[in-house]
């Protein structure tokens, strides 16, 4: 059976070339074709009985041509079971309507008089139709058969001598319509063909795009909410729907909040009102974008979700690249002349003259060219740093590791910091070189600060508030309420040796993570930094 896909195609003769029409389209036209055959039977019994010519039809052999035109009839009516209910295969019931075509309308030709009773003309549509239902270079073989058929009558009533209706020629210029519409059909095939594989490629084409649009809409970072005039939700991509919190998508936009209908009616009065901190009740905030999109026929508004995190991240991103380049060329000029001011001092302490007083001042211009020098390396710092590349880290195992290198690098003993137990299955999603960084850090001010001498550092990791935590604990005196609020900022520091950079950087990092590096005291008043990172199982990579 031949399938009923209509983006199927099929092969109806095995002498064609050629690309196939579409199932549904062949067997509609079969279908068409056998309605036109119905009707032809129709008319030729009741021409007949209804004697409306006599002088031609059925004139010379009236059985042959109630016989013939009753078969006609007889084989359309049992064609149209077979074609309507698919119970034969399409080429050979094409085949078979074609051939019956040609024999049939030949014996009702001769029932009629012969070729100059102008019935043979009837065969021209079969011969047509043959090209269309079948294709054409079939059609050029139903059309030799027809001309083949012609020929034939006219030497069957040249040796009957039946009545002198004999014309070669005339059989002869029918044979040559046959072959001319059999030739023009064949062209028209192809060229329909031709153009429906143009067609079904551009909507194989359109589909696939319209597919990829779809995904890509789908799977975007921003949350894509399509509106009309009315505020009703035309459409929404998955990333909407998990920032807003709904499993299916709402009707109206103030169903996801009446603030955000209110700030879309205000941007409509004045455009330039065109973002707004939208916090839901699940107490998330997420920023919010409104813009046009006209189209050709409706004009709609589109309302474009962002996490506020992910926003902050990306204004991070571009403020650190920018104090970066900033920083990168102020250090280089500062760092050219530092050099000569610390080998000038270098030099000026290894003279004998000088005094005890003098070689003090040196050795303060040594120590301050040091630090400064620390200053430049920090600050350099900010333009070597990467965008972040987060990876899935399992903190128990990266915390072990990162304990055993830090204490060889720094030439700590073992037992001055102590790793509490983690559990194996507790993860991250953090940029690993990042977080090394922030971890240094850290722990290097523990060292410095955090009064190691008089109990051991506590390294510690484990979920909190549904995101994985590390925290670093020692013993240094707790930050006073006065400077705790600068306490990430740039320079900002306690220490006389301090560079005021190493915690600022730290949380920089953190930000540039979505990651969080805050400070607290613990129970047994503890000074405690906690790091809280990304859930790697909730948040892609």
């Amino acid at each position: 059976m031949l399938p009923t896909n209509p983006s199927e195609t099929i092969f109806p003769c095995p002498f064609s070339k050629g690309y196939g029409i579409p199932a549904r389209q062949a067997w509609t036209l079969l279908k068409v074709f056998l309605i036109y055959r119905f009707v032809l039977g129709c008319l030729l019994i009741i021409l007949f009985y209804g004697r409306l010519d006599p002088t031609i039809i059925g004139s010379y052999n009236s059985k042959l041509y109630i016989v013939s035109s009753q078969s006609y009839l007889l084989f359309t009516a049992l064609s149209g079971i077979c074609v309507f209910w698919r119970l034969t295969h399409y080429n050979t019931q094409a085949q078979l309507l074609i051939f019956t075509d040609i024999i049939l309308l030949t014996f009702l030709m001769h029932a009629c008089g012969g070729i100059k009773s102008g019935m043979g003309i009837l065969l021209v549509v079969s011969i047509s139709a043959s090209g269309l239902l079948i294709g054409g270079r079939c059609a050029m073989l139903f059309a030799a058969l027809a001309a083949l058929s012609v020929l034939t009558e006219q030497i069957v009533v040249q040796q009957a001598q039946g009545f002198n209706a004999i014309s070669y020629s005339y059989a002869g210029i029918l044979g040559a319509a046959f072959f001319t519409i059999a030739l023009l059909s064949y062209v028209l095939a192809k060229r329909s063909e031709e153009t429906w594989r143009l067609a079904d490629q551009q909507q194989q084409t359109i589909v696939k795009l319209e597919e990829l649009n779809q995904y890509i809409i789908q799977h975007l970072r921003f949350g894509i909410i399509i509106i009309n005039k009315n505020q009703a939700i035309q459409m929404a991509n998955e990333t909407s729907l998990r920032l807003i919190s709904q499993e299916m998508t709402p009707i109206y936009l103030a169903d996801i909040s009446p603030d955000l209908a209110k700030a879309f009616e205000t941007w409509l009065a004045d455009p330039r009102q065109d973002f707004v901190v939208l916090q839901l009740p699940n107490l998330s905030e997420i920023h919010t974008r409104f813009s046009h999109m006209p189209t050709r026929y409706e004009f709609f508004y589109m309302v474009m979700f962002e996490d506020i995190s992910r926003y902050n991240q990306r204004l991070q991103q571009s403020k650190l690249a920018s104090l970066g380049r900033l920083t990168a060329s102020i250090a280089h000029e500062i760092r050219n002349p530092l050099g000569a001011i610390s080998h000038a001092g270098q030099l000026l302490s290894e003279n004998p003259a000088l005094s005890a007083q003098d070689k003090r001042l040196t050795e303060i211009i040594q120590t301050h060219s040091i630090r400064v020098n620390h200053i430049i390396e920090d600050i350099l710092q900010l333009s070597r740093r990467s965008d972040s590349r987060r990876e899935r880290i399992y903190l128990k195992a990266w915390l072990e590791q990162f304990l055993e290198s830090f204490s060889l690098e720094h030439a700590v003993a073992e037992a001055t910091f102590e790793l509490l137990p983690v559990d194996e299955s507790l993860c991250a999603s953090m940029d690993p070189g990042h977080l090394k960084q922030i971890m240094d850090n850290l722990c290097r001010n523990a060292l410095k600060y955090g009064k190691p001498e008089d109990g051991k550092i506590i390294l510690q990791a484990f979920a909190y508030q549904n995101s994985p935590c590390i925290e670093v604990i020692d013993n240094g005196t707790p930050i006073s309420p006065e400077h705790l609020k600068y306490l990430f900022e740039p320079f900002f520091t306690t220490s006389p040796s301090g560079t005021g950079l190493g915690l600022y950087i730290s949380s920089e990092l953190a930000e540039l993570n979505q990651a969080k590096l805050s400070y607290h005291l613990t129970d047994n008043n503890r000074s405690c930094f906690r790091l809280c990172l990304l859930d790697a199982e909730k948040n892609l990579l």
